[in-house]
């Protein structure tokens, strides 16, 4: 079966017509082969979206943006925009514009809050705007600048009451404290360079010195033995006299012959009675010797004694 011209023509015709509607779709950004839902938003300001802006759900490319027309004669803007019905969320979700990098793309991202009721096509979701890096820059910028600013008239007021103080005479009198330091400096510098001759010419003395500061420490150390026994003598003084006062002690509280000896007078007595007869005795010994020392080869009887005073 052959076709005529004329229809050849119109399937022609309607297959250009049919591709138009399919590139003018794309270009839109609308899929003609996909249905999807249509909901809706009202902005105060829309930060550049424009047609064809993308519509994400955490990150994720779900839609784009179809429309946006004023809202009600008024300056607030509505924006409509596609998702995929691939993905269900509640009618209390949020549509957010936000950018999406540095250079200031925009782009409109679903907030999906999950409740009882579904989100349908044709319902209008709450919106919202995040802050950018713009503003967000500016937020930081703005205190920082008051501080600057003020750290700036503060150093300005120091910097006149300091030209205030510092006239002429003052000026001159820094200057010429900078050049007795300079000439401190020089002076310093000479009398290091003396000490360090003295240090070369005395070496061999100051080793001396040091070797005999040795030495003496070295002879301490012996004397410490030395101190070890004084401090055994001073230990047994210790002993001894504490001895003695044991002693005087006993004596005081009336223990021992020799607290009788001191503090007995009949003792006293008695021995001065035997040194009185001891004297006698040797007195005798020493006037009549043959009365106590005598030899007798006959047996000759001893004289008995009598006092010759009497």
């Amino acid at each position: 079966m052959k076709l005529s011209y004329e229809i050849k023509t119109g399937i022609l015709v309607l297959t250009g017509i049919i591709l138009f509607i399919i590139g003018f779709s794309y270009l839109k950004s609308n899929d003609v082969f996909i249905t999807d839902r249509i909901f809706y938003a009202v902005y105060d300001d829309v930060e550049g979206v424009s047609k064809g802006t993308p519509v994400t759900i955490s990150g994720f490319n779900v839609g784009s943006v179809q429309d946006i027309e004023f809202y009600k004669n008024s300056s607030k803007l509505l924006l409509k925009f596609r998702v995929e019905n691939e993905f269900n969320f509640s009618s209390e979700s949020i549509a957010q514009i936000y950018e999406t990098g540095l250079i200031g793309g925009k782009a409109v991202a679903v907030i999906p809050k999950y409740g009882n009721k579904l989100a349908r096509s044709g319902d209008t979701l709450q919106s919202d705007v995040a802050p950018g890096l713009t503003e967000l820059v500016n937020d930081r910028l703005s205190p920082l600048q008051d501080k600057i600013e003020s750290m700036v008239v503060s150093a300005d007021s120091v910097l006149i009451s300091l030209n205030a103080v510092l006239n002429t005479e003052a000026k001159l009198e820094i200057q010429s404290t900078i050049e007795n330091f300079s000439s401190t400096v020089a002076d310093l510098k000479t009398s290091a360079g003396t000490l360090d001759e003295i240090l070369d010419n005395n070496k061999n003395q100051i080793n001396n010195i040091i070797s005999n500061v040795n030495q003496t420490s070295n002879e301490l150390a012996g004397l410490s033995g030395s101190f070890s026994d004084l401090s055994i003598v001073i230990s047994n003084l210790s002993e001894s006299s504490e001895n003695i006062d044991k002693i005087i002690s006993e004596i005081s509280d009336g223990e021992g012959s020799l607290n009788k000896l001191v503090f007995d007078d009949a003792l006293i007595n008695s021995l001065d009675a035997a040194s009185k007869n001891i004297n006698l005795l040797i007195k005798d010994l020493r006037l009549n010797p043959k009365r106590y020392v005598h030899f007798s080869l006959f047996g000759k009887k001893n004289k008995p004694y009598t006092n010759e005073k009497e």
